[in-house]
């Protein structure tokens, strides 16, 4: 390749990654943003942001989201989420899957996958308890403290693991900090058993269980979870996981 067509090409693939970036960083914020304010919690140069945020308006994949120069996602990204959804049939189907979980259980159910380097809810139904046990749908959470993070990083060794979570991810809410080799261990062998279920790092009083949505080469794509009270988890274990086995398992053909 020609040095200059590969410069022209590497330079705009690092605009498209730095395109993604804003998007992540917005979602993430979960609010408008001024592009100088993306820059800084992207750690990138304000003139960069500034241009890219200009052009992505301009495709209405951002917005302008008020008179002081903020922005956010714009409605050309619900025009693709349209656009997946009539094509794929997964939603639906985990829709489906969850809404039974929470049915037989009246536990709260979740479909959590990877985002990066965080875990994030992908899909959720409450349970049909009086008092709220819930996560926010999207919001990215350091895998260390979820069940789920142990399957869906289970099949990656020590070193990979450490490359992938950020190390700050490792210190708990509580201050504590969990070996990264602890971690580990903790995966390989959540999914050669295929779930994995402890006491929530985050809530006091709620239990988790996490099983396994496999790939055909026998990774985690996703994790099917029921979150409950601790007595009722207690009380419940085992014909909670072999619900969640189940529903897992009839979710496997979409991802093949």
């Amino acid at each position: 390749m020609d040095k200059r067509v590969e410069e022209t090409v590497n330079r705009r693939a690092r605009g498209l990654d730095r395109a993604f970036d804003i998007l992540d960083a917005l979602r993430e914020a979960g609010r408008p943003l001024r592009p100088n304010e993306i820059a800084n919690a992207m750690g990138a140069p304000r003139s960069t942001i500034y241009e890219i945020v200009a052009a992505l308006v301009k495709l209405d994949v951002l917005e302008a989201a008020d008179a002081e120069g903020r922005v956010f996602l714009g409605r050309r990204l619900f025009l693709y989420g349209q656009a997946y959804g009539h094509h794929s049939d997964l939603p639906s189907r985990v829709g489906a899957v969850l809404d039974r979980l929470a049915m037989e259980t009246q536990e709260t159910a979740q479909f959590c996958v990877l985002d990066g380097n965080k875990y994030t809810v992908a899909m959720m139904r409450e349970g049909s308890r009086p008092f709220r046990i819930s996560s926010s749908v999207g919001e990215r959470t350091p895998i260390p403290w979820t069940a789920s993070g142990r399957l869906l990083l289970g099949h990656m060794s020590e070193r990979e693991i450490r490359d992938v979570v950020p190390e700050a991810d490792f210190q708990l809410p509580s201050g504590d900090w969990l070996d990264p080799a602890d971690f580990a261990e903790q995966s390989h062998r959540a999914l050669a058993d295929g779930h994995f279920t402890f006491d929530s790092i985050v809530d006091s009083y709620t239990h988790c269980f996490a099983v396994p949505v496999l790939r055909p080469d026998g990774t985690a794509a996703a994790t099917l979870c029921l979150v409950a009270p601790k007595a009722d988890a207690l009380r419940n274990h085992a014909d909670y996981l072999e619900k969640l086995r189940y529903a897992a398992v009839s979710l496997e053909p979409s991802f093949i």
